[in-house]
Formats: structure tokens, sequence, C-alpha cells
């Protein structure tokens, strides 16, 4: 039996060792005492005798745990000796392969939440935190501004992670059963401000901002009115996800908001959006409609057309003025080939404070005022249309449009669904 288990083990840790390639692998080494032992994050684990197979299935079983662990410099600290610190590095570590480093907003909101943890008690013993922990930092968020539901939802993030601690076996489970026997905080119940409702923004606003935007993002704003969709699905939009063979292209969004639930996200493009993706479609199948890349060049060629300077004289195109010499930088960072949803809520913010520039007069403070008045972000046009949609086509046609649905939603509501969402976007897409 054991020489199965050792077979199996070894099986286990190639397949390992394919997985985490990065990074040198523990040796099995051998200790004057005539024992085998290997070495991980300082600490000696001594494995039985020097080249016998019992030692050498246990050299296997601690490496693989090792590796199983994302390499954690806390491998192997018995959970009293681990603090709130250590265990955040590990939380973060595995948010980042989780969710992918600098593709998800998730990772930035558990960063944010877990700030005042780590000013408050980084080196506690993770084993220790308990409610007077947790309301102490709740308090912190309260103190720092910060509005009701914002404070939830990162105190949700905080108890996930002492979850996540419990199920990797760092800490007793019995701190995360009582972190998440608190409860949130009550509108009205605290002293934390409660958000305004995101509201639609008119459309005689958006008409007002869009010539101060590219024409890309110009594009963007107008389909994501068209279709409804959230501005990080109109951001991942491809040709290759779109279906053309119909009247109505139904695009199928692979990453989404609501696609941890099992829910697929469908978007129904019709004949006005249509007319405005098709100059988009001349690229890989994989490759975002709108970048970066084709804003700055379109931006630079209509510099280029006004430029009355000859081409022989002064900066080359794309490049900056050095006022240190004579020739012009280059731009350090290069354009992207796909949009974030903070790059394209900033491209519209940016355009924003063109359209409304404010009276002359105001003070520094007073301008930031106007500005964040007169600002609308890109959620608001999902607003808009959701709006429209309903006055015309009730609550259900909304809810299709927008993909407000449960977990519990049955194939037949969803091919009734499918139909309707193809017949509005016939009508006003």
């Amino acid at each position: 039996m054991q020489v199965f288990l050792w077979v199996n083990t070894r099986k286990v840790l190639k397949v390992m060792l394919m997985l985490h390639s990065k990074g040198a692998v523990p040796k099995y080494r051998k200790h004057s005492s005539g024992q085998a032992r290997v070495t991980i994050n300082g600490r000696d684990y001594y494995l039985g005798p020097w080249n016998s197979r019992t030692s050498k299935y246990a050299y296997d079983q601690v490496v693989i745990e090792y590796l199983a662990s994302g390499r954690s410099p806390n491998f192997g600290l018995e959970s009293q000796e681990l603090t709130v610190a250590m265990i955040m590095l590990d939380y973060v570590n595995y948010a980042r392969s989780y969710y992918g480093d600098g593709k998800s907003s998730e990772l930035h909101r558990i960063k944010a939440a877990l700030k005042p943890v780590k000013q408050l008690y980084a080196n506690s013993s993770a084993a220790d935190f308990g409610p007077q922990q947790f309301k102490a930092v709740r308090q912190a968020m309260i103190d720092n501004g910060l509005s009701r539901p914002g404070i939830n939802h990162h105190m949700q993030r905080i108890v996930r992670m002492f979850k996540w601690a419990a199920s990797e076996g760092k800490i007793p489970a019995s701190v995360f059963e009582t972190l998440r026997l608190i409860p949130g905080l009550k509108s009205g119940r605290t002293e934390a401000p409660d958000t305004e409702p995101v509201l639609p923004v008119e459309e005689s606003v958006v008409e007002a901002t869009l010539p101060m935007l590219t024409p890309v993002v110009r594009d963007m704003v107008r389909v994501q009115l068209l279709i409804g969709c959230r501005p990080g699905e109109i951001c991942k939009l491809t040709p290759g996800c779109i279906d053309r063979s119909e009247d109505v292209w139904v695009a199928t969004v692979t990453e989404h908001k609501t696609q941890w639930h099992g829910h697929s996200r469908l978007l129904f493009i019709g004949p006005q959006a249509q007319s405005i993706l098709k100059p988009y479609l001349d690229r890989g199948e994989d490759d975002c409609l709108f970048r970066p890349v084709d804003a700055v060049e379109q931006r630079r060629a209509e510099r280029a057309a006004k430029r009355k300077t000859p081409k022989s004289c002064g900066n080359r195109r794309g490049r900056k003025y050095d006022r240190g010499g004579l020739r012009g930088k280059k731009s350090k960072k290069s354009p992207g080939i796909e949009y974030t949803t903070d790059s394209y809520r900033r491209a519209i913010h940016n355009a924003c404070d063109k359209a409304f520039p404010g009276p002359e007069g105001l003070t520094a403070d007073e301008i930031k005022v106007w500005r964040s008045e007169h600002r609308w972000s890109p959620n608001r046009l999902r607003h808009t249309r959701g709006t429209v949609i309903r006055q015309q086509f009730g609550l259900e046609g909304a809810q299709v449009v927008l993909g407000h649905k449960n977990a519990d939603v049955t194939q037949i509501y969803a091919e009734r669904d499918i139909a309707k969402g193809i017949e509005i976007a016939r009508k006003v897409g």
C-alpha cells in the first residue's frame, strides 16, 4: 500500500511542478545525522532515513502542500503564529490569481477594504481577530467618510478573507463563523451617509458631451446608450463574440458582472448600433472593437492635418516637446489595445470638463465642485436606456435588455427573454 501511495504522490508532484514552474523547488537533502530533510521558508522538515522510500514520500507530501499554498511565505506556521498581515498577504496573492491582476476592479476594492485592517491590526494574531476588532475597523471607515453601502461591502470582503483563511486551515473556523454573524450597518441607524441612487443622464447632456470625445469613445457612448450594456461589457466587445447571422445581432459576453452566478449575458444589437459597429469589425476575432491605440492615432492624424509647420521642422508625429533640448521626447506610456472601465470613465469626465467649463471667477475649490456636479459616468447610460425601454416595453423588457436575471431562471424563460430582447433591439436598437 505504501508503494502504491508513493507512486501516485510522485505523479501528483509532477503535475504540481508543471503548474508551478516558476521559482525553485525546495531540494531533497541529506542531514549530517543521516536523515533526509527539506528546508522551506527557513524551516527544516526531517523526513526519515536518507534515500529511503518513506523519506521521499514525505518529501513529496511537503512539497505538494507548499506548492498548493501558492508558495506562501507563511507556509508551515501554526495558526497562533500567523498575524493579520500574513493572512492579508496570502489572500491578496490568491485574489490576484483568482480575479486577474489589473483585469478586475474587485482586486482594487479588496485592497481598499484591507487598508484600515492593516493600519490597525497588521501585527495582531489573526486567530484573535474578533467582533471588537471588526467593529473598530468599521468605525475607522465611518470616520473616513465612507458611505454606508460602501462600508458594508468592504466589511463583507474582510469576512470573505477570513473565510478563505479558515478554509485553508490557517485560522480556526470559529473566527469566520463569529464575524459572519455581525450584521451590516442599517440605513438611518448609523453615522455613515447613504449614497444617492444612480440616476439616468439626460440625453441632451450626452449630446453636448459627444463633440468633445474622440471618435472612438464617442462611438462607444453611442453604442452603449443604444444597447444598454455595462461599461465593462462595451470595453470587452470583440468581433468574435457577435453573431451576425440575423437582422438583429446577438453578442455573447464571456466576462460580465454576474458570470460567477452561472448567468449568460446576451447583448441585442439593432440596426442603429450595427451601423456604428461595422467600421470596427475589420480586426481579429478576439481583438477589442474599441481600442485606445486607435483613438490616439485618430487624434494624431487630426493634429497632423492641422499642422502648419513643415514635417521637416519641429517635432515628429507622436513625440512631445522637450524643453531641455531641440528634439521631441517619445511618450513613455504607449496607448493600449483595450479600454478599462476607469480609462473609459476618465475620457468621458475630461470631455465633460470641456463641454461644461463653468463660469469665470471660480476658485479652485469651486471649480472642483462645479466639475463634480457636471460630470456623468458611463454607468448612467445604462440607467438612461433602461428607463426608456421600461417606458415603452414594460419592466420585463427592461430586465431582458439590461440582463437582470435571477439564478433560478428556467430555460423556458430564457428562450422567451431572447425573443423579447431581439424584438426590442429591432425596434429601438
